[in-house]
């Protein structure tokens, strides 16, 4: 019933009006891609690893100077690491999930395939998949007979003979047929044979959480200097313990290397993860900021008409106008108003995402998003109006009456 008085009034202040209008506006298109990629962040930071985190400890080292005894130090190394009461197995490995560096190839069910997929390379020693604790799904693991030295790669005369997929791969080259058994070209010339599908063992520094599934692990020794890599699997009642006791084993076996990391498979993610956790900080803290600034506009303006209005708020009650008749009115008012500016934020809103698509790669705004930022922002502007109201809905007649 206050719609057309409302609506008379406003246009007796467009300026104010329209200030108010364009801050919601921006705040509702800023907020709503703000808080899209805040969701994106988090679920980028929970994105799987396949390998048991809370039993996983990494130990990564260099020599110093050549190593011509690398092969023969590494197997030192592992039996050294493997007598530490609380360990379950340990292998050496060229790279972990959510690590410093990343392996990759393009595989294919075709020799030099332009359109292979590009995955993450594994290889270690005998027990990687064990020691890193992924689910084997379908087919075996190597056998001792499969495995060759790193050294031993070349293109024309050694290569591996057997590879073991994630479903990823399975599901993108054999999504109607079972991959074990067939061929895949991975390294060299000549195929590989799947003789094993994992569950997922992520890919490193892969930002698609599609391609991160995307990996193979080939059964090549590797020696601690391929890397640097050493995966402990310990008892999580342990983890502490086991993880001091590293340092001093592996000086024990030799002293004339630098140890560069002891860490959690939790520090490991942590780490990696660090960028994304400081950008879902800094959006949350800008789309607070705008929310509060954008509150006290809403109360700055409020408060103002109040005062403006003091003479018309009383003249009203003296006619008859209850205390819910003057609060409902600034309700709508800015009710109203946070309308206009969510349907023009709305629009703006989309406006941005469309850019970030096209200059960040970031995916479209989901359409739940909007209405869920429209709901924020009604609710926010009532209750920011809501204490001017009540100091409006408060005034006697009398003694508005009076005021000049």
């Amino acid at each position: 019933m206050h719609f057309f008085p409302i609506l008379s009034t406003l246009r007796r202040h467009r300026t104010a009006a329209a200030l108010i209008v364009l801050e919601i506006a921006l705040t509702c298109a800023i907020v709503c891609n703000a808080i899209f990629l805040i969701r994106d962040r988090l679920s980028r930071m929970d994105r799987p690893s396949g390998v048991a985190e809370h039993e996983l400890l990494r130990v990564r080292l260099t020599g110093i100077g050549t190593q011509t005894d690398a092969s023969a130090l590494t197997a030192q190394d592992l039996a050294a690491l493997r007598a530490i009461p609380g360990v379950k197995v340990v292998a050496a490995t060229n790279m972990v999930p959510f690590g410093n560096s990343s392996w990759n190839t393009s595989v294919s069910t075709k020799f030099e395939d332009v359109e292979g997929t590009s995955a993450g390379v594994y290889m270690g020693t005998p027990d990687l998949l064990e020691s890193f604790g992924v689910q084997l799904i379908a087919g075996r693991d190597f056998t001792p007979g499969e495995y060759i030295d790193f050294d031993e790669l070349h293109p024309e005369k050694s290569h591996p003979s057997s590879v073991i997929i994630t479903r990823g791969l399975a599901e993108r080259w054999f999504p109607d047929k079972s991959p074990l058994g067939q061929p895949m070209y991975v390294d060299g010339k000549e195929p590989q044979i799947v003789v094993g599908v994992i569950d997922l063992l992520a890919r490193p520094s892969e930002a698609s959480p599609e391609r991160a599934r995307y990996a193979v692990v080939l059964p090549v020794n590797a020696s601690y200097t391929l890397g640097g890599n050493y995966v402990v699997r310990v008892d999580p009642e342990r983890k502490d313990e086991v993880l001091a006791a590293l340092g001093p084993t592996l000086d024990k076996v030799s002293p004339n290397r630098i140890l560069l990391d002891r860490q959690t498979f939790t520090d490991i993610r942590r780490e990696f993860f660090k960028a994304d956790r400081a950008m879902a900080y800094l959006l949350v803290s800008v789309s607070l900021a705008l929310l509060i600034i954008t509150a006290l506009g809403v109360v700055g303006l409020a408060s103002f008409w109040v005062q403006q209005r003091t003479r018309q708020i009383g003249v009203r009650r003296a006619l008859g106008a209850t205390r819910g008749d003057i609060l409902r009115y600034f309700q709508l008012e800015n009710f109203i108003l946070a309308s206009v500016g969510i349907v023009l934020g709305m629009g703006l809103a989309y406006a941005i995402n469309l850019w970030l698509m096209h200059k960040y790669q970031v995916e479209r705004l989901p359409a739940g998003f909007l209405p869920a930022g429209a709901g924020l922002l009604w609710m926010l502007g009532q209750i920011a109006v809501l204490g001017p109201a009540l100091r409006a809905s408060a005034i006697p007649p009398a003694i508005a009456t009076r005021t000049v």
